[in-house]
């Protein structure tokens, strides 16, 4: 018999004795079988094995006794559960661990309850998230990356396995009412579409209600993709002030407050994700106003750490001898050699930052106050995340107004920023993030930032839990060592819930974090940590923190060098040894002093990252974005549109990038002229569309915002059938080259050519084109457009087509690499290396 077979002839006999076990703990309230019955469950086995009818049937119903299944709840005195997770926030950012950004909401619940100083992602979005819901380690839910770089690796697949049941399944079949609001970046990047499947979305992976966006972030004013459940939804179009901050708050509140009134006895579980503070920076033009007036920042980056770091010691939030890690001087200007634009420009950045910040946390405090209002608060668990990963230095290090640009290489001059975009900042014309400086400011007393998992900067986050009927040590702090993946433990464990054994049929891996809830007694508070060791990787770098000591590889990659060239020995990163007893802050490396321990560290090192799927270490960044994964188009050059089609998220469009092609539309022009979008992908900040104004044809490429380049007829179109074509034949080698470490085929020139009937009309060279991104909360739509438009002075979204759409075709011929382009790009590889 194979392994295989025993595996499967295990679970059948787990199901079958699970199936005979009587509920451990099993409560029934209620007459039994009557309709207001109620059962507890031991949980092992979810869904709950079907209940024994326990009535009488005979021939007639008369004769006949019923008896329904006694629903299944929570055990009594369950807490409703509240999980909120901010993104991208550094552990210095908030007031309620010494920032100087005003954070009431999490100052609130750390008054409450206790701050955890200690607690530590995994240094990015996806992976902190998939551990978060899973209790697993990231690379052990599939997500070592974020959703859109997955390769075909166990440990970045981007698809958590059906063994690895999520917190949102085990509480839902346990009794609870189980929601989702904001951020879902846990849905692999090629199954965003509406053909599904969607067994990997919210309401998928255990939770009953969604509203929220799908991917790594998304603008708060035309946000996108924009779900509620599996349904597009677009409630910012005809709504100026729409933000998604505020809607989703909206819906929560509403939520909470439907099951209150329905069941005000149903406990329930709420994770709530705002996409703030990832860029786009979008608060609202009042908050920007309100921070801007406070002068948080008039003495720059270096003056405002020390004050952060000052305030910290006060709060007792880092240890009273922690020393504050160097200014990078070798990367990053000190505030005293800027020229006064620059200061004046990244003084706006932040500012907007800040707001965005402050804004969030209001938002935030919002529902925290409903549950209040509905008179749940006392008994109410609720963990407040400051973070999904340290502060983002994906601004590049003199920010930008469009995060785009920055993905694909491009800096926007600072002399620009002032003359183009500084008072719009923040508003829905830009898509902006700040320097780099602030974020490594925002993540003291640590170094660096997010994408390094290897220093605290990115991975360490600030972390309030309150729950007023269990923790009586209000005020109280907790300096142990803990990870995201204890979260979803801990929240079972207060939630008296057992972890399955089996979920749908399938045996489940053992959860890999540990509780916390034994810090939550004052006893404790001074307990030794139960959670010993912890890996960290993260594109190559990585660590392994064991009984107080942490062994980190160097930084060889700065995280705002996102496109240069790849270190292809990530598993040969020099190494680095800190004693966190007495060095909290990673300040004094003490490898070259104990060789014996560093040895010893690494072998445990290489050892998790076996037993977590860790390997192959891969040190990519932006190139494993265009890295070719399952999808709809996957293998696919020819595609073909009938009519209106609107809102193919980008992981499931087809790509033009790094290539030729050729698109073709038959339409036909009402009497009086026609005009509206024929094919868009991309928008305000990066896209193509190929439309009609004032009935004349029109391709535009939208590079990043910064230029537009334009085709366009000279005629407007008659009555009647026509052809049009617009034909790019790119000039690179396309992604092709990527494979040998080189990114010389992608961004390379290329010739458009517009036809009407047959008849060029308009042929224009591109001297560059985007190499890796189009805007990605953006859509490929057919015969109107969603989100923002590629060309606002052309026209308004939804710009719907006013004539007839018969079909739109796109052919894709991608570069192929000859053997000689192939032996030049080895050659090239061996020099480099």
């Amino acid at each position: 018999m194979t392994g295989t077979a025993i595996a499967r002839l295990l679970v059948v006999l787990n199901l079958g004795l699970l199936a005979m076990t009587p509920a451990h703990g099993q409560t029934i309230t209620g007459t039994p079988g009557s309709p207001a019955a109620r059962t507890t469950i031991n949980g092992l086995q979810i869904p709950a094995p079907p209940q024994q009818f326990e009535g009488k049937i005979e021939r007639n119903a008369v004769d006949s006794t019923p008896y329904w299944p006694a629903t299944i709840e929570p055990g009594k005195g369950a807490p409703n559960i509240l999980l909120i997770m901010t993104d991208d926030t550094g552990y210095g950012t908030p007031s309620t661990f010494g920032g100087v950004i005003p954070t009431p909401a999490l100052d609130r619940i750390a008054e409450m309850g206790l701050r955890f100083t200690n607690f530590n992602s995994t240094a990015l979005c996806s992976p902190t998230r998939a551990a978060l819901i899973t209790g697993r380690n990231h690379h052990s839910a599939g997500f070592g990356v974020i959703a859109e770089q997955a390769t075909g690796y166990p440990g970045y697949t981007s698809l958590i396995s059906k063994d690895k049941a999520t917190i949102g399944t085990i509480l839902r079949d346990n009794g609870y009412r189980t929601s989702w609001f904001g951020k879902n970046h846990n849905t692999p990047a090629f199954q965003v579409s509406q053909a599904g499947p969607f067994d990997q979305w919210p309401t998928g992976m255990g939770f009953e209600y969604f509203y929220g966006f799908m991917g790594g972030d998304t603008s708060q004013w035309t946000p996108g993709p924009l779900m509620r459940n599996t349904t597009p939804i677009y409630p910012y179009e005809n709504d100026p002030d729409y933000n998604l901050i505020t809607a989703m708050a909206d819906e929560a509140i509403d939520y909470m407050n439907r099951i209150n009134t329905l069941a005000p006895e149903q406990p329930f579980f709420v994770y709530y994700v705002p996409g703030g503070v990832h860029a786009p920076h979008h608060p609202t033009k009042e908050w920007i106003d309100r921070i801007s007036a406070m002068n948080l920042f008039d003495e720059g980056w270096n003056k405002t750490r020390d004050t952060i770091f000052a305030n910290q010691k006060k709060l007792g939030v880092i240890p009273q001898d922690a020393e504050m890690t160097p200014w990078p001087d070798d990367l990053l200007d000190t505030w005293d050699k800027l020229t006064d634009d620059e200061k004046k420009m990244f003084e706006r950045q932040v500012d907007v930052f800040a707001a965005y910040v402050a804004y969030t946390d209001h938002e935030i405090g919002r529902v925290i106050q409903a549950v209040e209002d509905m008179g749940k608060l006392d008994n109410t668990l609720i963990i407040y995340i400051s973070g999904d990963n340290g502060g983002s230095a994906e601004g590049t290090t003199i920010g930008t107004p469009n995060e785009v640009a920055a993905f694909n290489g491009v800096n926007v001059p600072v002399d620009v920023q002032l003359k183009d975009f500084y008072d719009l900042w923040g508003s829905n014309e830009t898509n902006p993030h700040m320097s780099v400086a602030w974020s490594w400011m925002f993540d003291t007393p640590f170094s660096w930032t997010k994408q390094i998992a290897s220093h605290f900067g990115g991975i360490r986050q600030g972390m309030a839990i309150a729950w007023p009927d269990v923790i009586k040590d209000k005020g109280g702090i907790r300096h142990q060592f803990h990870h995201i993946i204890d979260i979803a433990p801990t929240i079972l464990e207060a939630a008296h819930i057992t972890p399955p054994s089996v979920v749908n049929g399938i045996a489940q891996s053992p959860i890999e974090g540990v509780s916390m809830t034994y810090l939550f007694d004052a006893d404790n508070a001074d307990a030794p940590s139960n959670h010993p060791t912890q890996y960290f990787e993260m594109m190559g770098d990585h660590a392994i923190y064991h009984e107080g000591w942490i062994a980190s590889t160097k930084v060889m990659r700065p995280p705002w060098e996102i496109t240069g060239p790849v270190n292809q020995d990530p598993a040969g990163y020099p190494w680095e040894l800190y004693d966190l007893s007495k060095d909290w802050t990673q300040s004094h490396d003490i490898a070259a002093e104990n060789p014996e321990k560093l040895k010893q560290m690494e072998a445990i090192f290489w050892q998790q990252a076996q037993k977590y799927q860790v390997l192959p270490l891969d040190a990519s960044v932006a190139t494993r974005l265009v890295t070719p994964r399952p999808s709809l188009t996957a293998g696919r050059d020819e595609f073909t549109w009938k009519g209106t089609f609107t809102g193919t998220p980008n992981g499931d469009a087809p790509s033009v990038l790094n290539t030729s092609y050729t698109i073709t539309a038959d339409v036909e022009v009402p009497e009086g002229g026609g005009e509206g979008m024929i094919i868009t992908q991309g928008g305000r900040f990066g896209g193509y569309g190929f439309y009609l104004v004032k009935g004349k044809p029109v391709f535009t490429w939208n590079l990043l915002d910064l230029e537009r380049i334009r085709w366009e007829a000279p005629d407007a179109l008659t009555a009647g059938k026509h052809t049009l074509e617009f034909d790019f034949k790119y000039d690179g080698l396309g992604m092709g080259t990527l494979a040998y470490n080189n990114m010389s085929g992608i961004g390379q020139p290329g010739t458009g050519t517009l036809s009407v009937d047959g008849k060029v009309v308009a042929t224009q060279k591109m001297e560059k084109t985007i190499p890796l991104t189009l805007q990605w909360d953006e859509n490929l739509d057919i015969g109107a457009d969603t989100g923002t438009g590629v060309d606002d002075s052309d026209y308004q979204t939804p710009f719907a087509f006013t004539g007839t759409l018969t079909e739109v075709k796109l052919s894709v011929d991608h570069p192929v690499l000859t053997d000689a382009d192939k032996a030049k790009l080895q050659q090239a590889l061996a020099t480099k290396d």
